[in-house]
C-alpha cells in the first residue's frame, strides 16, 4: 500500500496559495512530499500564466525539474479533456514531449480516450486508466489495453460504495489505486487504505486533512494519508 501525490490539478493560488505552478516549484513539492512519503508524483503542468497545458516546452520542463529534484521517483502527467478538448491535440502534444514522463493518466469517460493510450504507449510512456464511474470500468474491461495498463484509477465522484462498484469490474490482477474528490477524498482513501490498496491525495484532490483542517500544502497532506496507511484504516 503507498500513496501517490497529485501536486496540483487545475487548482488556482485564489484556491490554495500553496499550489505549485512553476517547474520550479512543481521540484519543491515533489521533494516535500518524498519526504512525507509519497511514492510518486502526478502533476498538470502549466504554461506562463499558470493555466494547463499539454505544450511540449512546458510538460518537459517540468519533468526535468522534477527529475533533477528527485530522481527515481516516478512522475506522471494529466492528459484530461480539460486541458484541452481535443483528443488529437493531445495525442499529437504527448507524440512531442521529449522529457517523457513514467506515466499518464487517461479518463476512460473521455470521448477519444483510445487514442491518447495509443500515443502515450508508442511512446513508451506507462498509462494509468482513469475510472470515474461502474460504466468506465466496463469499457475499460472490454478495450485492448487491459494487459498492457500500469494501474486503474478508481476515481469517482461519490462515495465509497460508488468505489467499490467500480473496483470490482477491474480486471483481475491489475492494481488499482483510489482517490475521490473534494467532500468525498478522505472517505475513499480511507477505505481504500484499510483495504490495503494505494491511495492518493494532494490540492487536486482536497484542501483539507481529515478533521476539516485547511493543509499547508502538499507534504502535510501526504503525511496524514501515510498515516492512514500505517493504521490500515
Amino acid at each position: 500500500m503507498a500513496v501517490k501525490a497529485c501536486l496540483n490539478g487545475g487548482r488556482t493560488r485564489s484556491e490554495h496559495p500553496a499550489v505549485p505552478q512553476t517547474p520550479a516549484e512543481l521540484a519543491a513539492d515533489a521533494i516535500a512530499v518524498r519526504r512525507a512519503g509519497a511514492f510518486a508524483v502526478h502533476l498538470h503542468p502549466r504554461d506562463a500564466v499558470g493555466a494547463e497545458t499539454l505544450d511540449p516546452r512546458a510538460c518537459d520542463s517540468a519533468v526535468a525539474a522534477i527529475r533533477a529534484a528527485v530522481p527515481g521517483m516516478p512522475v506522471g502527467l494529466s492528459t484530461s479533456e480539460k486541458i484541452d478538448p481535443d483528443p488529437f491535440a493531445r495525442a499529437a502534444a504527448i507524440r512531442a514531449w521529449r522529457r517523457l514522463p513514467d506515466f499518464v493518466s487517461v479518463n476512460v469517460s473521455e470521448l477519444g480516450w483510445a487514442g491518447i493510450v495509443r500515443a502515450a504507449m508508442h511512446a513508451g510512456i506507462g498509462v494509468e486508466a482513469g475510472l470515474a464511474t461502474p460504466g468506465d470500468a466496463e469499457e475499460f474491461a472490454r478495450s485492448p489495453f487491459v494487459h498492457r495498463t500500469l494501474r486503474a484509477l478508481v476515481e469517482v465522484d461519490g462515495g465509497v460504495e460508488e468505489a467499490r462498484a467500480t473496483a470490482q469490474l477491474i480486471p483481475d490482477g491489475l492494481p488499482q489505486l483510489w482517490h475521490g474528490y473534494d467532500e468525498r477524498t478522505w472517505e475513499v482513501v480511507s477505505a481504500g487504505a484499510a483495504e490495503g490498496i494505494d491511495i492518493r491525495i494532494g490540492l487536486e484532490d482536497t484542501l483539507v486533512l481529515p478533521d476539516r483542517r485547511v493543509a499547508t500544502g502538499n507534504a502535510q497532506l501526504v503525511a496524514a494519508a501515510v498515516e492512514l496507511t500505517a493504521r490500515g484504516d
